[in-house]
């Protein structure tokens, strides 16, 4: 299956344009938002899991990192409620499950070989660092080689500096209403644009949103 997986293209998917389908696992129902591979794949997922669903044990290949949206996730780990940002490496396994239902945002088979470090960020309680202009906090998850993940909210009328994204971006709402030149974005939309995008964000009331860049190079 490809699906978006022309990272030259700007994409956008928002809650309006979902299209649930069944996983292989009972309970458990996938909204694609790219795709390069069949069940085995390359992909960025919202991941819906019903009360007491599960995945069977397996080992990241290519690694994992998710976002916990709703409810309670858990593994062998622990459990992870909504706010949660986990990274697990090439090589990791575990058995995904919940008990009363949650909803996460995952990427599979996107590490770099070298990108071994495993870690759970609660984003809930950590503390975000001013941004380069008033109204705009950060909170860093991950940095390596040129790919980064962040939150970033925006108060209020809030516009940030013009941005060109080399590798391009990644941007997931979780909050509020996102804006750029381009369109307006509610929380639970999904916007990729390709490397060497340029566009202003600004928002006309608080907003939250995960953003990763640097790892969609056109080749």
């Amino acid at each position: 299956m490809h699906l978006n997986s022309d990272f030259t293209q700007r994409v956008v998917i928002r809650p309006d344009d979902y299209e649930w389908r069944d996983s292989p696992a009972s309970g458990v129902k996938r909204m694609m938002l790219d795709r390069i591979g069949d069940e085995v794949a390359r992909a960025t997922t919202i991941v819906e899991f019903a009360p007491g669903s599960y995945f069977d044990a397996h080992t990241h290949d290519g690694g994992e990192e998710y976002l916990v949206l709703e409810g309670v996730f858990s593994d062998e780990s622990g459990d992870y409620p909504a706010g949660h940002y986990v990274r697990n490496p090439i090589g990791t396994s575990h058995k995904p499950h919940t008990k009363d239902g949650a909803r996460i945002l995952v990427k599979l088979h996107q590490f770099d070989a070298t990108d071994t470090e495993q870690k759970s960020v609660d984003t809930t309680v950590a503390s975000f660092a001013p941004g380069p202009v008033q109204g705009m906090s950060i909170l860093s998850l991950h940095d390596h080689i040129s790919e980064t993940v962040r939150l970033v909210r925006l108060a209020a009328g809030t516009h940030a500096p013009k941005t060109c994204h080399h590798g391009g971006a990644e941007i997931y709402v979780l909050e509020g209403m996102l804006q750029d030149e381009a369109g307006f974005y509610p929380a639970g939309t999904w916007l990729r644009v390709p490397h060497l995008s340029e566009h202003s964000l600004f928002s006309d009331e608080d907003c939250l949103f995960y953003i990763k860049t640097g790892h969609l190079r056109a080749d």
